[in-house]
């Protein structure tokens, strides 16, 4: 990209393709690394959302990514002061916490002493609120925490991201807290707001907002909308998306908002769609979503 931005497209088991994107900036290199092969979620503003679900990365395809990367700039892995991957989200293709155990066992590599050594604030996982996943991330890691909320109240959040309708904001707030409260330090969520002109960006959905975050230890990561082919959104004006940050600020928060980064490589936030073998039909999407009622049993 003119930015910097790299992407690779890497083939996996099976024949399809994953994306991870690497994001250059002054004080730091952010790597997105993807969990799964397509996304059972159907998020309706992520293109990845819609090509359906196709398959779970295994814990060596995820930390591949990270191999693959650190290894194509040809720097040192564990020298803070060179090596060019210095932080690492989990915010690529997939939602993490429905491939929980080997996301789980590649964090645990990239935080490894013997392998690429990053703090527990430099790895970052973000969902969309698989609750009872989420409850049990907390047993076993203390990375950094972000959550695609995209949505002030449940109404609307139904309507974007239909996980909610499963787990509404209020309980997945509840699990967000029992997350924040097992960690050992005062670290905060970050939400992730996508925003959708006409749809989630008005003035009285940003105070709703604000009166939300009150509730929660948290910072506020404002995203302009990616457009996509077939998509019906569209991105919120320049001008909406600071006015929209400027009430959040006045109310306290921590509100920062997202430079979009890599959108001419289609790299950008929402755009990773890889390629997906025998794509699943639309309908079957939840089924992947309706099975995580019940905590992980280990």
């Amino acid at each position: 990209s003119g930015d910097g931005t790299r992407k690779w497209l890497m083939e996996v088991d099976g024949g399809s393709k994953v994306e991870a994107v690497y994001i250059p900036e002054d004080d730091r290199g952010t790597l997105c690394v993807s969990s799964q092969v397509g996304c059972s979620l159907d998020c309706s503003f992520c293109s990845t959302g819609k090509q359906g679900f196709n398959k779970n990365l295994t814990a060596a395809e995820i930390i591949g990514q990270v191999f693959l990367a650190v290894k194509s700039f040809g720097l040192p892995v564990k020298d803070s002061q060179k090596r060019a991957v210095t932080n690492v989200v989990m915010m690529g293709m997939g939602e993490p916490l429905l491939n929980f155990e080997p996301v789980v066992d590649a964090m645990s590599l990239m935080l490894e002493d013997q392998a690429y050594c990053l703090s527990k604030r430099r790895v970052t996982l973000s969902t969309s609120g698989v609750v009872p996943h989420l409850n049990e991330l907390a047993k076993v890691t203390d990375v950094a925490l972000a959550v695609s909320l995209h949505a002030p109240t449940d109404a609307l959040r139904d309507e974007l991201v239909p996980i909610n309708r499963k787990y509404p904001i209020a309980v997945l707030f509840d699990s967000i807290r029992n997350y924040l409260g097992c960690l050992s330090d005062k670290r905060s969520v970050t939400f992730e707001y996508t925003m959708l002109k006409g749809v989630n960006d008005s003035d009285d959905q940003a105070r709703e907002l604000s009166k939300l975050a009150k509730t929660i230890r948290c910072k506020i990561n404002l995203i302009p909308f990616n457009p996509f082919p077939g998509t019906q959104y569209e991105v919120s004006s320049r001008n909406r998306i600071y006015s929209f940050q400027r009430i959040l600020l006045n109310d306290g928060h921590v509100a920062t908002v997202r430079k979009t980064r890599g959108d001419d490589i289609d790299a950008a936030c929402g755009q990773l769609a890889g390629q997906v073998a025998d794509k699943t039909k639309r309908s079957s999407r939840y089924i992947q979503m309706r099975d995580v009622t019940e905590p992980l049993a280990h």
